[in-house]
């Protein structure tokens, strides 16, 4: 085998950090921001949208939205992700990442503020236009996970492109713990002026016109920092594996790094020879792609497809499952503001205590550990700590024990982040060829929202049968809740058994990984 690695790309792989770098994952994370605030932020509303629009004056309890038009409000933009997602991974490598990623982020600062703009004169209008709109938002945020996964492998070095990638990553939980804090200052603003009853349950019922504004305000919110990062993506330049190997462009590479790297760099003589060598130009449904990555690409789709069924259904309706263990008091003994202060106090506990930590030690050790062992590891915590309060999950709603069950579900939160949550997003941003990187993982987090959306889906339902009760000989529990943390608990196990199809990218360039590097002599 003889290596032929291009220069301009040996140099990114031993380039010393720089400022560079850091700037990419301001840029490229900031939209992994907006990603993540703009999915998980639905989840901080859906209760106060039902009490705003299916209240029935002659009802004795808060109004609720009804499963379906619940379902359509979670799933819908999870739909839409996963349409974008192989839309515009297709489209990255046909175009190129940094024309396409534009694009991607004016559609997720439009569609935030449509959302929150949503009109009707009853709830079925406001309703439809916010899954419309949701969808469209979705579909933007679909481009960003392929394009900002390849351009953070693409201009990292080798030593560190791990922690650069999960870094950008790691945005996704800063997105998930603003979206709480947006929802408590936003709740305590108005709550001050419509302050929350001694739980006197006709002040309960009663839902002041001006709680609209909060859905609204919190939902918006998500256009603000993709607007500010717009102006920096379209200064990047494109990275120089896309133009270099699929572009077939070497001087225009070699010119852009050089000013990124601000050394002078020369190109090859047979540097064109390399990249136009025919046995490198195998395509997706090519058998020797099949050869080389058939196994590759299941190991990275099955192992996200079922990663984000317990992680969308965990983060989607954590609301319910405080709920169900009595976390969260019953709706008919707060009025609609109140409520969400407290749906969002507790998603942002267990964001600042375990999801948000769990992005960042994934930083920390993903270089030293490698991306094999910390999805194995993830794996098998999620899958212990799941079962660990499933299966006894009686006691764990005793309100004496509640305490216990929000450490064990928080702890399920932090191996998912340090662990699959971020490696199913790395690695296939490493292992497949550059003509077809984007693509790959597009497929791949595809199949990770079509997880997500089984998750979504199939949680709501599940859990909304039979919350914890108090009898006379105790509490009983919740049957739909417990049942789906333990499907959720299998689920993690056969996550676990399929990661060993994935390889083990830790110090090696992108093109030894996807054989772009070598041919046969």
């Amino acid at each position: 085998m003889a290596d032929q690695q291009l220069g301009v790309l040996k140099a990114l792989d031993v380039a010393k950090t720089q400022l560079y770098h850091f700037t990419a994952i301001v840029i490229a994370g900031m939209g992994f921001f907006t990603d993540a605030y703009d999915l998980f932020c639905v989840s901080l509303v859906t209760k106060l949208l039902g009490r705003i629009y299916y209240f029935h004056p002659a009802s004795a309890k808060p109004g609720s939205l009804p499963p379906n038009v619940a379902a359509a409000v979670n799933g819908v933009a999870l739909c839409g992700t996963l349409a974008g997602q192989l839309f515009f991974g297709w489209l990255g490598d046909k175009l190129g990442r940094k024309k396409v990623y534009g694009v991607t982020l004016i559609m997720m600062i439009l569609c935030s503020v449509a959302s929150g703009l949503s009109f009707g004169h009853e709830a079925k209008g406001v309703m439809t236009t916010l899954c419309f709109f949701r969808f469209w938002l979705g579909f933007g945020i679909g481009g960003d996970y392929p394009l900002s996964a390849t351009i953070m492998s693409e201009y990292a070095n080798k030593k560190t492109r791990g922690a650069f990638i999960a870094a950008v990553f790691a945005m996704q939980g800063v997105g998930i713990l603003t979206g709480g804090f947006v929802a408590l200052i936003v709740s305590s603003i108005f709550d001050k002026k419509f302050p929350s009853p001694t739980y006197a349950v006709n002040r309960a019922l009663s839902t002041p016109p001006q709680a609209d504004y909060i859905w609204r305000i919190i939902v918006m919110f998500g256009a603000l920092p993709a607007a500010l990062t717009f102006y920096w993506r379209m200064k990047m330049p494109e990275t120089a594996r896309y133009t270099a190997l699929v572009a077939k462009n070497i001087k225009q590479a070699t010119q852009d790094m050089s000013k990124v790297l601000q050394v002078e760099l020369e190109m090859e003589e047979r540097a064109e020879d390399i990249v136009k060598d025919p046995r490198l130009n195998y395509g997706l449904f090519s058998k020797e792609f099949a050869k080389r990555h058939g196994l590759h690409l299941l190991g990275t789709t099955t192992t996200w497809f079922l990663l984000d069924i317990a992680f969308y259904s965990q983060n989607l309706f954590q609301k319910d499952i405080f709920s169900a263990i009595g976390w969260i008091p019953k709706a008919a003994t707060m009025n609609a503001i109140h409520e969400v202060f407290r749906i969002g106090r507790a998603q942002t506990l267990i964001a600042l205590c375990s999801t948000v930590p769990g992005y960042w030690f994934t930083v920390a050790f993903i270089d030293t550990m490698g991306r094999f062992k910390i999805q194995l590891m993830g794996f098998f915590f999620m899958t212990v700590f799941m079962f660990s309060i499933a299966f006894p999950y009686a006691h764990w709603i005793k309100p004496e024990n509640r305490f216990g069950f929000v450490i064990m579900y928080s702890l399920t939160f932090f191996f998912a982040n340090f662990g699959p949550n971020a490696t199913t997003f790395i690695v296939p941003a490493e292992i497949f060829p550059a003509r077809l990187r984007s693509t790959c993982h597009g497929i791949s987090a595809a199949t990770g929202k079509a997880g997500a959306i089984v998750g979504a889906f199939g949680f709501l339902y599940a859990a909304q049968s039979q919350d914890a009760t108090k009898t006379d000989t105790g509490y009983k529990p919740g049957i739909g809740v417990k049942n789906s943390l333990i499907v959720l608990g299998c689920v993690n196990f056969v996550g676990m058994l399929f990661t060993f199809l994935v390889p083990e990218p830790k110090g090696k360039s992108l093109e030894e990984l996807s054989g772009e590097a070598e041919v046969e002599k």
